[in-house]
């Protein structure tokens, strides 16, 4: 809801303020004139062509910035991972609104057929020093919107690629932005850059070109970049391929320290990049290293192409780095409201922190806790490897947590309709598989209506 409404804000004040330097007679003439011309059809084609560059290249420039991983993007919008699904749905929002301007571009043609060139209006002036560029800044702008549609259509299909040829290619957006700026800024009508709209598309132009210039020296996280090194690396239940690994990692003093719940950004190799990993320990529940370095577990399960082969390529005093933490997912609500907890497959590592947090002994939290119902579901309850530890974990939980274990192979698949047993207004907090999550946020506006946080790794 919060990705809507930021969307729909965001266009609602690029239009206002493209309403707002638009000539007073356009609107007032007919679509086609007394003399047959199509005066009309050229003026909306011209405001079409215009207002669908300004929301493109508006919305690109919000992606851009959302980007950069700013820390205090995550209280308006409920966490890091929700920063980054707003930075997708700007990116393909984008992609659609620059679809329009181009459709707007090509139907000259159609009105030519139809009407002729009769009553088409003359260019608009635009800055001065940008009047010779007119042409360069056309042709670069229609080579960056077919380069647009191509990366966002690799970002939609991302099991077509790799991560790490995916993550080659997503870099090359900043240069795309920088190229559609300059056709933006050659090709405005001089009257635009009056107020208001001059001075918001000004503002966007340039701190989408900051941000594209920081991203594209390599800038984004450094500030909050911490280099650590793997302290021990294990693999959990019975040693397959497909069995998650536990990575303890060592930090410098110059970690800030995490809240139960929250995820960083993960960099083994240089040449891979960073993966958001949760933080699968609480604050202080591992102690530190004989150094006297702060200790952190990640639970990683091999489901990618890039975690596959983690079991097999990470070893004791590896460098690691970690940036962060990012995220909002503490499992609490309002006390009026029921918390419910709901775990499936790799969704677990948050809960095992907050879990951790409720034991005897554990560093207390900023608010008082409340009792949970918790559910987890898992492929297999006879040979799950986390759930040994979970189950000791609620059973020493205080306040308490009730868990129910939901396994596919002993037919206990969680419905959302098996929630509604729970009394109360109820808080959910899930993460897990996208369908599950899908599920119940489809069924949270029934006629018991829930609250659903939900923690989203969806990142590309």
């Amino acid at each position: 809801m919060r990705i809507k409404i930021v969307l729909g804000g965001w266009l609602l004040a690029i239009t206002l303020a493209w309403l707002a330097v638009l000539p007073p007679e356009l609107g007032v003439s007919p679509l086609v004139d007394a003399q047959g011309a199509g005066t009309g059809w050229w003026q909306l084609r011209q405001q079409a062509l215009y207002l669908s560059g300004l929301w493109s290249i508006g919305l690109m420039a919000l992606a851009m910035v959302l980007a950069l991983r700013l820390p205090w993007l995550e209280r308006p919008l409920g966490g890091m991972d929700q920063v980054y699904r707003l930075h997708k749905w700007a990116g393909i929002s984008a992609a659609l609104t620059a679809v329009l301007h181009w459709g707007a571009d090509e139907s000259s043609d159609w009105i030519k057929g139809l009407w002729g060139r009769a009553g088409r209006p003359a260019r608009d002036a635009v800055l001065p020093w940008l009047t010779d560029a007119r042409g360069f800044a056309k042709d670069l702008g229609e080579m960056a919107f077919y380069l647009l549609l191509v990366m966002v259509a690799i970002t939609l299909l991302t099991r077509l690629l790799a991560y790490k040829p995916w993550r080659f290619l997503h870099r090359a957006m900043p240069l795309v932005f920088l190229a559609l700026t300059l056709h933006t800024v050659a090709l405005m009508p001089l009257t635009f850059w009056t107020l208001p709209l001059g001075l918001l598309m000004g503002t966007l132009l340039a701190l989408g070109s900051l941000a594209a210039v920081w991203s594209l020296a390599g800038w984004i996280g450094r500030a909050r970049s911490h280099a650590g090194h793997i302290h021990a690396v294990r693999t959990l239940g019975d040693g397959s391929a497909a069995a998650p690994i536990e990575v303890i990692c060592a930090l410098p003093a110059s970690w800030p320290g995490h809240r139960a719940g929250q995820f960083a950004f993960v960099r083994f190799d240089a040449s891979e990049g960073a993966h958001p990993f949760t933080i699968a320990s609480a604050p202080g529940s591992l102690g530190t290293s004989a150094q006297g370095e702060p200790l952190l577990r990640l639970v990683i399960k091999p489901l990618g192409d890039y975690t596959r082969t983690l079991g097999q390529r990470l070893q004791a005093g590896q460098r690691v780095d970690i940036e962060g933490p990012y995220g909002r997912f503490d499992g609490r609500g309002r006390h009026r409201r029921q918390q419910v907890w709901v775990a499936g497959g790799v969704g677990i590592t948050p809960f095992l922190a907050l879990l951790e947090a409720r034991q005897p002994g554990a560093t207390p939290g900023p608010s008082k806790l409340q009792p949970v119902q918790m559910h987890y579901c898992t492929r297999d309850a006879a040979t799950d490897p986390l759930l040994p530890r979970l189950r000791t974990l609620c059973a020493q939980a205080q306040p308490p947590v009730t868990l129910t274990v939901h396994g596919d192979a002993q037919g206990q698949r969680l419905r959302p309709q098996d929630l509604e047993a729970t009394p109360g207004p109820l808080d959910i907090w899930f993460c897990g598989p996208q369908g599950l999550g899908d599920a119940l946020h489809a069924h949270a506006s029934g006629p018991r209506p829930w609250r659903v946080h939900r923690e989203s790794f969806a990142m590309r």
